[in-house]
């Protein structure tokens, strides 16, 4: 068998215990959903080996789609750290056999603690099952090695079950977009979420813009004071009519152009692309992305409050 055949013997397994699996799912998914839903403490999660790993996965899920979650290891639970878990809480339990030594020695205490115990495992008869308020057992699945012993199906249904429980539980208690974003604040879709253009935009001051009639020298100086490759242009009342930039200031020099004579007023790009503070910097970047182009202006209230770049955007790790 060549290699890529046994790749494909791998998938098939995987994919096969996945669908064996999602055919059979039935009010037990219910219950253990509940049970999580109305737990009045966190979601603790153990496991040992290689389900220990998928515990860990699995809260890492459940607590980033709004259900505190964390993982115990059952070998340091026996050495304190069962002080995590209390009576509001709720326990899963993930264990193949159902007879995890280090899980079997503190079922006991999590008992006398009371927290209910939700057990997954793949045998019905084990001490894990008898010990659970629910179980949820997964029957007959073969293992994709080719020993039939190494956690591989086994590790991928329950990994893919607590994916199902955190995603349900998550649509349930209607968490959304702005959620996700403030558990995921260094994430680049929490950022896309939070940082709006007020937050990157470099600020302006009259000083900093022109009017229509202004002279060069005086595009020059506002060019100079705020670093950016473009100068807004205002009316008298300070909303933005205009942008005028650093390439059409510098083909103006180089035509002979006297900056203490000749205005900008030629020069004045109208109508420009702008962008109101309150968007979101991703949205700026679309702009910017779609227009190639570096800076636009950003408004309020349709008076001018400063300048943002892409760059600056791309800088924080915003990307489309």
């Amino acid at each position: 068998m060549s290699k890529i055949e046994i790749a494909k013997r791998v998938f098939d397994a995987e994919i096969s215990a996945l669908q064996k699996i999602a055919d059979n799912l039935d009010e037990t998914f219910d219950r253990i959903l509940d049970l999580i839903l109305n737990c009045q403490g966190k979601i603790i999660i153990i496991g040992m080996g290689k389900s220990g790993h998928v515990g860990g996965k699995i809260a890492a899920t459940m607590s980033s789609l709004g259900v505190p979650t964390i993982f115990v290891h059952p070998g340091e639970a026996m050495h304190g750290d069962l002080g995590m878990i209390q009576k509001q809480d709720v326990v899963i339990a993930i264990s193949y056999s159902g007879e995890s030594d280090e899980i079997i020695k503190i079922l006991p205490n999590i008992r006398i603690i009371g927290a209910p115990i939700i057990g997954i495992t793949n045998n019905g008869n084990s001490t894990l099952a008898h010990n659970s308020a629910i179980v949820q057992v997964f029957e007959n699945l073969k293992e994709a090695c080719q020993l039939g012993l190494a956690p591989t199906a086994s590790t991928t249904v329950a990994m893919v079950y607590g994916d199902a429980l955190a995603i349900a539980a998550s649509e349930t208690i209607n968490f959304g977009k702005q959620d996700f974003a403030l558990y995921h604040p260094a994430g680049s879709l929490g950022k896309k979420l939070t940082i709006r253009v007020s937050d990157l935009m470099k600020h302006l001051m009259e000083s900093d813009t022109v009017n229509e009639g202004s002279l060069l020298k005086q595009a020059i100086i506002a060019f100079s004071r705020t670093g950016a490759d473009v100068v807004a242009v205002v009316d008298k009342t300070k909303k933005l009519i205009g942008i005028i930039t650093n390439g059409e200031i510098e083909r103006a020099i180089n035509m002979g152009s006297d900056i203490y004579k000749t205005t900008i007023f030629d020069m004045v790009n109208r109508f420009p692309v702008y962008i109101n503070s309150e968007e979101m910097a991703v949205d700026a970047l679309k702009i910017m992305m779609e227009k190639n182009i570096h800076s636009i202006p950003v408004v309020k209230e349709e008076r001018i409050v400063g300048i943002i770049s892409k760059q600056s955007i791309l800088d924080i790790g915003i990307y489309v």
